[in-house]
């Protein structure tokens, strides 16, 4: 807690106080009902709070915890058991699910879009397998594709024509690290 914090605290200690006294001498005769009637709004208020705490956590859940120390990329686990990372594509960033089992890079189509490659002009010409079925797919090449330190520079790329939620980062890019390690809740890229 800051000290600019204890007084907004006192303060608002005092008002709260305040409010509750008002309260208590104005509801004196049907003491009881109120009670409980405040006791239900507050336990309400409480589930609101909560709530949007648990959907702030679970919305942040799958933003990049990277760490760095100068070369090496260390990704975190994420509850659900994957890995993420945002990583610049063409200079615009793009939040992936590094997946070590897809053999490239595979984009979502509003990914694709975000970064220029406007649908009409797409041939999905290509077919991937997954585990919801088969799905067409586009090629197409980047730019640059750049996940803090380490850089690859045309690098081929699919575009997901089907239902895909993240973009997948695949081993197309990831072989560019000499070293791929799995280590408890960590997954650790080494140049």
């Amino acid at each position: 807690m800051s000290s600019d914090d204890l007084p907004r605290l006192i303060y608002l200690i005092i008002l709260g106080g305040a409010v509750l006294s008002w309260f208590i001498a104005g509801n004196r005769q049907s003491m009881s009902k109120t009670m409980q009637q405040a006791i239900v709004w507050l336990l309400i208020f409480v589930g609101v709070v909560a709530g949007i705490g648990l959907f702030q956590e679970i919305r942040d859940d799958h933003k990049t915890q990277i760490s760095t120390d100068g070369e090496t990329v260390t990704l975190t686990r994420q509850s659900d058991g994957h890995f993420y990372a945002t990583a610049e594509v063409n200079g615009m960033p793009i939040d992936f699910l590094v997946d070590t089992g897809a053999t490239d890079i595979v984009l979502t189509l509003q990914d694709a879009e975000k970064l220029g490659f406007a649908r009409e002009d797409l041939h999905f010409l290509g077919s991937a397998q997954t585990a919801n079925g088969s799905v067409k797919t586009a090629r197409i090449r980047l730019d640059s594709v750049q996940l803090e330190t380490h850089e690859a520079r045309d690098i081929r790329a699919f575009v997901n024509e089907g239902a895909l939620s993240i973009s997948l980062l695949g081993m197309e890019y990831l072989e560019g690290f000499s070293r791929i390690e799995i280590a408890g809740n960590r997954m650790i890229l080494s140049p």
